[in-house]
């Protein structure tokens, strides 16, 4: 009878993660997908056997907490964040630490862990950094590594580390995140430079790049390997839009969000259409979303297996003056997406969000 020796797992009451040598046909549910060595599993209540899964949804054991922070108001920059629960209920307004600074981006590290990064301030772009514990607290600035820019992306990759990537002015350079939050200098990137994309993890280990703008608008995607090694372009599916959001949800799937569309620039096209990518990076054609269309939001996972779309702005046609909605939606971890929820905190645009805290 076989084993797979060396499987980690973790006790869900306990969250703790163990080594061990595992009966594969009689401890391991393998009507699936079968269990690969060094992979994580989970018990499952249903048929009281471990069944394989990706770490990132065993560690959340549906207690993962997020985070809104940074971004732009009417008149400045913002260093506020706001906690999200693991229910995905938006709190109030923390006042922040670190430069105040918007069109950044943010990742969970680390496994419990987020960092935000980059962004532009009232002196231009940065590569400034702020770790957030597991607990939720924003530490003060990192002065960075690598290109300052804006209107970059981020997501976890690997299970445990992060990237950053693409940007203005127009470049295609990542920087990778160490699982103890250190940020590495450049690797000059492959695939069409472009800023005002998305990012996301999928397939429990993987990130994906997608949309943006470069000479126009893209539905081009860029596949991360579980090494932090990105692929060249893929033709993408789906409307063509920049400034979007994407999220992990379902603990291994992805989605890409909202965003502004339309042929030519500054024309007020805001888009409320959402792509599922599947677990093996596959991204689906547009789904007609719910909510209210707009651009320069942010989205992150929470509660372990679902996401939240939340804040951005939006500028009906012939007006002046844009619209900062503190609204957010839900995604079930099917990726569903849920209608208008009304929040609390300051309603700001080019935000960030990223999970932390799969533990505390």
């Amino acid at each position: 009878m076989a084993t797979y020796k060396s499987i980690k797992y973790i006790i869900p009451t306990e969250a703790v993660e163990h080594t061990d040598s595992i009966n594969a046909l009689a401890d391991v549910n393998t009507t699936t997908v079968a269990p690969s060595v060094g992979q994580t599993l989970k018990w499952s209540a249903a048929n009281s056997r471990w069944q394989p899964a990706d770490i990132e949804e065993v560690a959340a054991s549906g207690s993962q907490k997020s985070m809104f922070g940074f971004g732009a108001t009417a008149g400045s920059n913002t260093n506020v964040t706001n906690l999200v629960s693991s229910s995905g209920v938006v709190a109030s307004d923390t006042t922040g630490v670190g430069s105040a600074r918007s069109e950044l981006s943010a990742s969970g590290y680390g496994s419990d862990k987020a960092i935000f990064g980059f962004g532009n301030t009232s002196s231009g772009r940065t590569n400034v950094t702020n770790l957030v514990s597991s607990l939720g607290v924003v530490a003060t600035d990192t002065t960075g590594v690598g290109t300052a820019r804006k209107k970059l992306a981020a997501s976890g990759y690997g299970s445990d580390k992060a990237i950053f990537g693409f940007g203005s002015s127009t470049t295609n350079v990542t920087n990778l995140v160490s699982n103890a939050g250190v940020v590495a200098s450049d690797t000059t990137g492959v695939g069409t430079a472009r800023y005002g994309l998305a990012a996301a993890g999928f397939g429990g280990d993987k990130a994906l790049f997608g949309f943006g703008n470069s000479t126009s608008r893209t539905n081009i995607t860029n596949l991360v390997s579980n090494t932090g090694v990105v692929a060249s372009d893929t033709t993408g599916v789906g409307s063509v839009r920049r400034n979007l959001a994407a999220a992990s949800y379902g603990g291994d799937k992805a989605i890409f969000g909202f965003g502004h569309g339309g042929p030519v620039l500054n024309t007020s096209v805001d888009f409320s259409g959402t792509n599922l990518v599947s677990n093996t990076g596959v991204v689906a054609t547009d789904t007609t979303g719910v909510g209210t269309a707009r651009e320069r939001l942010a989205a992150c996972g929470y509660g372990g297996d679902k996401a939240i779309f939340g804040f951005g702005f939006y500028q009906p046609e012939d007006a002046y003056v844009p619209t900062y909605p503190n609204t957010t939606n839900l995604v079930s971890n099917t990726g569903i997406v849920a209608s208008d929820n009304t929040v609390v905190g300051t309603p700001r645009r080019s935000l960030a969000a990223a999970g932390y805290s799969s533990t505390a």
